[in-house]
Protein backbone atom coordinates (compact mmCIF):
# COMPACT_ATOMS: atom_id res chain seq x y z
CA UNK A 1 0.00 0.00 0.00
CA UNK A 2 1.37 3.70 -1.01
CA UNK A 3 1.45 5.82 1.65
CA UNK A 4 1.91 9.32 1.41
CA UNK A 5 4.51 11.41 2.99
CA UNK A 6 2.78 13.81 5.44
CA UNK A 7 4.62 17.36 5.54
CA UNK A 8 4.78 18.14 9.37
CA UNK A 9 6.47 21.47 9.13
CA UNK A 10 6.20 24.43 6.67
CA UNK A 11 10.51 24.14 6.85
CA UNK A 12 10.34 20.69 4.68
CA UNK A 13 8.29 22.64 2.22
CA UNK A 14 10.70 23.26 -1.16
CA UNK A 15 8.47 26.00 -2.89
CA UNK A 16 9.08 29.28 -4.83
CA UNK A 17 6.73 32.17 -4.08
CA UNK A 18 6.30 33.37 -7.60
CA UNK A 19 7.34 32.54 -10.91
CA UNK A 20 10.06 35.19 -10.70
CA UNK A 21 12.44 33.51 -8.61
CA UNK A 22 13.00 31.02 -10.97
CA UNK A 23 14.97 33.49 -13.64
CA UNK A 24 18.21 32.63 -14.04
CA UNK A 25 20.78 29.88 -13.16
CA UNK A 26 19.41 28.02 -17.17
CA UNK A 27 21.20 25.06 -17.60
CA UNK A 28 24.71 24.25 -20.12
CA UNK A 29 23.71 21.38 -22.29
CA UNK A 30 26.34 20.00 -24.72
CA UNK A 31 25.55 19.75 -28.31
CA UNK A 32 26.33 16.75 -30.02
CA UNK A 33 24.17 15.82 -33.75
CA UNK A 34 24.68 19.47 -35.63
CA UNK A 35 28.52 19.84 -34.61
CA UNK A 36 29.25 15.92 -35.62
CA UNK A 37 32.36 16.83 -37.78
CA UNK A 38 32.85 19.93 -36.28
CA UNK A 39 36.63 20.99 -34.81
CA UNK A 40 35.76 21.96 -31.00
CA UNK A 41 33.29 21.32 -28.46
CA UNK A 42 30.31 22.89 -28.17
CA UNK A 43 27.26 23.87 -25.69
CA UNK A 44 24.53 25.73 -25.65
CA UNK A 45 23.38 28.12 -22.95
CA UNK A 46 19.76 27.34 -23.16
CA UNK A 47 17.93 30.71 -22.29
CA UNK A 48 14.35 29.15 -22.79
CA UNK A 49 14.77 27.37 -19.78
CA UNK A 50 13.15 30.78 -17.94
CA UNK A 51 10.23 30.82 -16.79
CA UNK A 52 9.02 33.08 -19.43
CA UNK A 53 11.09 31.36 -22.44
CA UNK A 54 13.62 33.58 -23.08
CA UNK A 55 16.92 35.56 -21.77
CA UNK A 56 14.71 38.74 -21.42
CA UNK A 57 13.13 37.44 -18.21
CA UNK A 58 16.56 38.63 -16.72
CA UNK A 59 16.71 42.03 -17.85
CA UNK A 60 13.00 42.76 -17.25
CA UNK A 61 13.16 41.65 -13.48
CA UNK A 62 16.68 43.54 -13.15
CA UNK A 63 15.46 46.66 -14.72
CA UNK A 64 12.09 46.80 -12.86
CA UNK A 65 13.95 46.30 -8.90
CA UNK A 66 16.43 48.56 -9.89
CA UNK A 67 13.67 51.43 -10.44
CA UNK A 68 11.96 50.19 -7.67
CA UNK A 69 14.74 50.75 -5.85
CA UNK A 70 15.70 54.10 -7.01
CA UNK A 71 12.04 55.51 -6.31
CA UNK A 72 11.36 55.67 -10.04
CA UNK A 73 8.52 53.01 -9.86
CA UNK A 74 5.82 52.75 -7.90
CA UNK A 75 2.40 51.04 -6.75
CA UNK A 76 0.22 51.29 -9.66
CA UNK A 77 2.81 52.52 -12.20
CA UNK A 78 2.31 51.52 -15.97
CA UNK A 79 5.31 49.93 -17.72
CA UNK A 80 6.23 50.87 -21.43
CA UNK A 81 8.45 49.44 -24.02
CA UNK A 82 9.52 48.90 -27.29
CA UNK A 83 10.52 45.14 -28.09
CA UNK A 84 10.01 42.72 -30.79
CA UNK A 85 8.41 40.33 -28.24
CA UNK A 86 10.36 38.82 -26.13
CA UNK A 87 11.60 41.43 -23.47
CA UNK A 88 7.81 42.54 -24.10
CA UNK A 89 6.58 39.18 -22.39
CA UNK A 90 9.09 39.47 -19.60
CA UNK A 91 7.69 42.68 -18.78
CA UNK A 92 4.39 41.63 -19.08
CA UNK A 93 5.11 38.79 -16.83
CA UNK A 94 6.99 40.80 -13.80
CA UNK A 95 4.17 43.38 -14.17
CA UNK A 96 1.51 40.98 -13.16
CA UNK A 97 3.25 39.90 -10.58
CA UNK A 98 4.21 43.25 -9.22
CA UNK A 99 0.99 44.82 -9.94
CA UNK A 100 2.01 47.18 -12.56
CA UNK A 101 -0.23 47.95 -15.70
CA UNK A 102 2.08 47.17 -19.08
CA UNK A 103 2.10 48.78 -22.42
CA UNK A 104 4.16 47.14 -25.39
CA UNK A 105 4.97 48.78 -28.96
CA UNK A 106 5.63 45.81 -31.09
CA UNK A 107 7.33 45.70 -34.24
CA UNK A 108 4.83 43.84 -36.98
CA UNK A 109 7.69 42.09 -37.92
CA UNK A 110 7.27 39.95 -34.75
CA UNK A 111 5.60 36.82 -35.22
CA UNK A 112 1.96 36.14 -34.36
CA UNK A 113 2.61 33.73 -31.64
CA UNK A 114 4.35 36.38 -29.99
CA UNK A 115 2.08 39.49 -30.04
CA UNK A 116 -0.89 36.90 -29.17
CA UNK A 117 0.91 36.11 -26.23
CA UNK A 118 1.43 39.47 -24.99
CA UNK A 119 -1.98 40.08 -25.09
CA UNK A 120 -2.54 36.89 -23.08
CA UNK A 121 -0.34 38.17 -20.36
CA UNK A 122 -2.71 41.14 -19.53
CA UNK A 123 -0.06 43.65 -21.63
CA UNK A 124 -1.96 46.62 -23.89
CA UNK A 125 0.18 46.26 -27.18
CA UNK A 126 0.05 48.82 -29.73
CA UNK A 127 1.47 46.67 -33.18
CA UNK A 128 3.76 49.36 -35.15
CA UNK A 129 5.59 48.94 -38.92
CA UNK A 130 8.22 47.47 -38.78
CA UNK A 131 10.84 49.01 -42.34
CA UNK A 132 10.09 52.66 -41.56
CA UNK A 133 13.22 54.47 -39.77
CA UNK A 134 13.76 54.90 -36.05
CA UNK A 135 12.78 58.10 -36.71
CA UNK A 136 9.17 57.77 -37.80
CA UNK A 137 6.92 58.43 -35.42
CA UNK A 138 5.05 55.66 -36.71
CA UNK A 139 8.01 53.26 -35.42
CA UNK A 140 7.85 51.09 -32.20
CA UNK A 141 10.88 53.50 -31.09
CA UNK A 142 8.61 56.18 -31.14
CA UNK A 143 5.02 55.25 -30.35
CA UNK A 144 6.72 53.56 -26.75
CA UNK A 145 8.07 57.52 -26.54
CA UNK A 146 4.81 59.29 -27.27
CA UNK A 147 3.17 56.89 -24.61
CA UNK A 148 5.43 57.72 -21.92
CA UNK A 149 5.11 61.50 -22.79
CA UNK A 150 1.21 61.42 -22.56
CA UNK A 151 0.83 58.87 -19.60
CA UNK A 152 1.04 59.97 -16.36
CA UNK A 153 2.93 57.68 -13.70
CA UNK A 154 5.02 55.88 -16.48
CA UNK A 155 7.99 54.37 -16.67
CA UNK A 156 9.82 53.72 -20.04
CA UNK A 157 12.12 50.55 -19.77
CA UNK A 158 13.90 51.44 -23.21
CA UNK A 159 16.21 48.55 -23.64
CA UNK A 160 18.29 49.84 -25.99
CA UNK A 161 19.85 52.51 -24.70
CA UNK A 162 19.60 51.09 -21.03
CA UNK A 163 22.88 50.47 -19.16
CA UNK A 164 20.97 48.10 -16.17
CA UNK A 165 20.35 45.70 -19.55
CA UNK A 166 23.87 45.14 -19.68
CA UNK A 167 23.81 45.07 -16.35
CA UNK A 168 21.65 42.46 -16.02
CA UNK A 169 23.49 40.01 -17.55
CA UNK A 170 27.28 41.17 -16.30
CA UNK A 171 25.64 40.41 -13.15
CA UNK A 172 23.68 36.69 -13.62
CA UNK A 173 24.19 35.16 -17.23
CA UNK A 174 28.11 35.73 -17.78
CA UNK A 175 28.83 34.35 -14.26
CA UNK A 176 26.72 31.83 -15.31
CA UNK A 177 28.84 30.67 -18.19
CA UNK A 178 32.09 31.01 -16.40
CA UNK A 179 31.37 28.78 -13.10
CA UNK A 180 29.37 26.23 -15.50
CA UNK A 181 32.61 26.22 -17.95
CA UNK A 182 35.14 26.14 -15.13
CA UNK A 183 36.10 29.21 -16.58
CA UNK A 184 37.73 26.90 -19.62
CA UNK A 185 35.34 28.90 -22.52
CA UNK A 186 37.53 30.08 -25.22
CA UNK A 187 34.76 31.21 -27.55
CA UNK A 188 31.33 32.91 -27.03
CA UNK A 189 28.52 33.49 -29.57
CA UNK A 190 25.45 35.74 -29.18
CA UNK A 191 23.44 37.04 -31.49
CA UNK A 192 23.12 41.12 -31.07
CA UNK A 193 20.09 43.39 -31.05
CA UNK A 194 20.11 45.24 -28.22
CA UNK A 195 23.79 44.22 -27.61
CA UNK A 196 22.82 44.05 -23.43
CA UNK A 197 23.31 40.09 -23.29
CA UNK A 198 26.61 39.62 -25.33
CA UNK A 199 27.91 42.94 -24.01
CA UNK A 200 27.13 41.93 -20.53
CA UNK A 201 28.58 38.70 -20.59
CA UNK A 202 31.67 40.03 -22.79
CA UNK A 203 32.11 42.17 -19.77
CA UNK A 204 32.54 39.57 -17.32
CA UNK A 205 34.37 36.67 -18.88
CA UNK A 206 37.08 38.72 -19.92
CA UNK A 207 37.29 40.08 -16.80
CA UNK A 208 37.82 36.62 -15.71
CA UNK A 209 40.17 36.12 -18.87
CA UNK A 210 40.56 38.45 -21.77
CA UNK A 211 41.59 36.07 -24.15
CA UNK A 212 38.03 34.44 -24.74
CA UNK A 213 36.67 35.38 -27.78
CA UNK A 214 33.27 37.62 -28.03
CA UNK A 215 31.90 36.71 -31.59
CA UNK A 216 28.66 38.81 -31.83
CA UNK A 217 25.89 38.18 -35.10
CA UNK A 218 24.31 40.04 -37.10
CA UNK A 219 21.45 39.75 -39.85
CA UNK A 220 21.96 41.21 -42.93
CA UNK A 221 20.32 44.78 -43.46
CA UNK A 222 21.53 45.77 -40.00
CA UNK A 223 24.39 48.55 -39.51
CA UNK A 224 25.80 46.48 -36.70
CA UNK A 225 28.45 44.64 -38.14
CA UNK A 226 29.69 47.65 -40.03
CA UNK A 227 29.50 49.88 -37.20
CA UNK A 228 31.86 47.62 -35.07
CA UNK A 229 34.28 47.42 -38.29
CA UNK A 230 34.29 51.54 -38.86
CA UNK A 231 32.62 53.39 -36.14
CA UNK A 232 30.12 54.74 -38.82
CA UNK A 233 26.62 53.79 -38.97
CA UNK A 234 25.90 53.56 -43.05
CA UNK A 235 22.40 53.78 -43.75
CA UNK A 236 22.89 52.36 -46.74
CA UNK A 237 23.04 48.92 -45.05
CA UNK A 238 19.61 48.81 -43.87
CA UNK A 239 16.97 47.03 -45.69
CA UNK A 240 13.93 44.62 -44.53
CA UNK A 241 14.59 41.39 -42.68
CA UNK A 242 12.38 38.53 -41.41
CA UNK A 243 15.06 37.65 -38.39
CA UNK A 244 13.31 39.25 -35.39
CA UNK A 245 14.99 40.27 -32.06
CA UNK A 246 18.55 40.35 -34.00
CA UNK A 247 20.35 43.46 -35.67
CA UNK A 248 19.37 46.96 -35.46
CA UNK A 249 18.81 50.01 -37.99
CA UNK A 250 20.67 52.17 -34.81
CA UNK A 251 23.18 52.01 -32.67
CA UNK A 252 21.94 51.20 -29.11
CA UNK A 253 24.04 52.45 -26.53
CA UNK A 254 23.67 49.39 -24.48
CA UNK A 255 26.10 47.62 -26.64
CA UNK A 256 29.52 47.78 -25.64
CA UNK A 257 31.12 47.52 -29.24
CA UNK A 258 34.85 47.44 -27.39
CA UNK A 259 34.03 44.13 -25.66
CA UNK A 260 32.92 42.18 -28.94
CA UNK A 261 35.78 40.97 -30.63
CA UNK A 262 34.00 40.38 -34.15
CA UNK A 263 30.59 40.33 -35.89
CA UNK A 264 29.38 37.81 -38.80
CA UNK A 265 26.15 37.91 -40.48
CA UNK A 266 23.65 35.37 -41.72
CA UNK A 267 20.76 35.19 -43.68
CA UNK A 268 16.94 35.40 -42.88
CA UNK A 269 16.75 31.72 -44.53
CA UNK A 270 19.72 30.13 -43.53
CA UNK A 271 18.97 30.82 -40.01
CA UNK A 272 15.32 29.77 -40.33
CA UNK A 273 16.38 26.47 -41.34
CA UNK A 274 19.49 25.79 -39.13
CA UNK A 275 16.24 26.69 -35.94
CA UNK A 276 14.83 24.04 -37.27
CA UNK A 277 17.73 21.85 -37.96
CA UNK A 278 18.52 22.04 -34.24
CA UNK A 279 15.11 21.26 -33.25
CA UNK A 280 15.03 17.59 -35.20
CA UNK A 281 18.77 17.02 -34.43
CA UNK A 282 19.63 18.04 -30.60
CA UNK A 283 15.63 18.24 -29.30
CA UNK A 284 15.83 21.69 -27.99
CA UNK A 285 13.24 23.47 -29.23
CA UNK A 286 14.81 27.04 -30.30
CA UNK A 287 13.64 30.01 -31.99
CA UNK A 288 14.74 32.05 -34.95
CA UNK A 289 17.62 33.88 -33.14
CA UNK A 290 19.31 31.04 -31.98
CA UNK A 291 19.13 29.65 -35.14
CA UNK A 292 21.18 32.44 -36.29
CA UNK A 293 23.47 32.00 -33.33
CA UNK A 294 24.18 28.43 -34.74
CA UNK A 295 24.20 28.87 -38.16
CA UNK A 296 26.90 31.67 -37.26
CA UNK A 297 28.84 28.64 -35.93
CA UNK A 298 28.61 26.47 -38.69
CA UNK A 299 29.88 29.51 -41.10
CA UNK A 300 33.28 29.86 -38.55
CA UNK A 301 33.29 26.27 -38.90
CA UNK A 302 33.63 26.23 -42.56
CA UNK A 303 36.68 28.80 -42.24
CA UNK A 304 38.32 26.57 -39.60
CA UNK A 305 37.89 28.91 -36.70
CA UNK A 306 38.01 27.05 -33.92
CA UNK A 307 40.98 24.22 -32.62
CA UNK A 308 40.46 20.66 -30.75
CA UNK A 309 41.02 22.61 -27.50
CA UNK A 310 38.11 25.49 -28.16
CA UNK A 311 35.14 25.57 -25.87
CA UNK A 312 32.81 27.31 -27.82
CA UNK A 313 29.09 28.44 -25.74
CA UNK A 314 26.39 29.48 -28.00
CA UNK A 315 23.29 31.74 -26.38
CA UNK A 316 19.96 29.91 -27.71
CA UNK A 317 17.86 32.77 -26.14
CA UNK A 318 14.30 31.78 -26.61
CA UNK A 319 12.03 29.25 -27.35
CA UNK A 320 10.70 27.95 -30.50
CA UNK A 321 7.03 27.77 -29.54
CA UNK A 322 7.16 31.74 -30.19
CA UNK A 323 7.91 30.88 -33.71
CA UNK A 324 5.08 28.31 -34.80
CA UNK A 325 3.71 30.66 -37.32
CA UNK A 326 6.73 31.75 -38.56
CA UNK A 327 9.50 29.02 -39.14
CA UNK A 328 8.05 26.30 -37.96
CA UNK A 329 5.19 26.95 -40.85
CA UNK A 330 5.97 24.88 -43.61
CA UNK A 331 3.61 27.42 -45.31
CA UNK A 332 5.39 30.30 -44.11
CA UNK A 333 8.88 28.72 -45.02
CA UNK A 334 7.30 28.44 -48.35
CA UNK A 335 5.61 31.36 -48.85
CA UNK A 336 8.98 33.51 -48.22
CA UNK A 337 10.89 31.19 -50.86
CA UNK A 338 12.50 29.19 -48.47
CA UNK A 339 11.82 26.09 -49.89
CA UNK A 340 13.65 26.23 -52.84
CA UNK A 341 16.57 24.75 -55.27
CA UNK A 342 19.44 25.37 -52.78
CA UNK A 343 17.92 24.53 -49.57
CA UNK A 344 14.95 21.67 -50.51
CA UNK A 345 14.94 20.73 -46.61
CA UNK A 346 11.50 17.99 -46.92
CA UNK A 347 8.89 19.36 -44.60
CA UNK A 348 7.40 16.97 -42.78
CA UNK A 349 3.65 15.97 -43.91
CA UNK A 350 0.64 15.71 -41.44
CA UNK A 351 -1.64 13.15 -42.22
CA UNK A 352 -5.49 13.37 -40.85
CA UNK A 353 -7.34 10.07 -40.39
Amino acid sequence: MLMHKIIKSKSEMKVNNNILSLIGNTPLIRLDKIVKGFTGNYFTKFEAFNPGHSNKDRIALHIIEEAEKSGLLNPGDTIIETTSGNTGFSLAMVSLIKGYECILAVSSKSSKDKIDMLHAMGAMVYVCPANVSAEDPRSYYQVAKKLHSEIKDSVYINQYFNHLNLEAHYKSTGPEIWQQTQGKITHLVASSGTGGTISGCAKYLKEQNPDIEIIGVDAYGSVLKKYHETGELDTNEIYPYRIEGLGKNLIPSATDFEAIDTFIKVTDEDSAHTAREVTRKEGLFVGYTSGAAMQAVKQLNKKNKFKDDSLVVIIFPDHGSRYMSKIYSDDWMNEQGFFDTTNQEAPNKIEYI
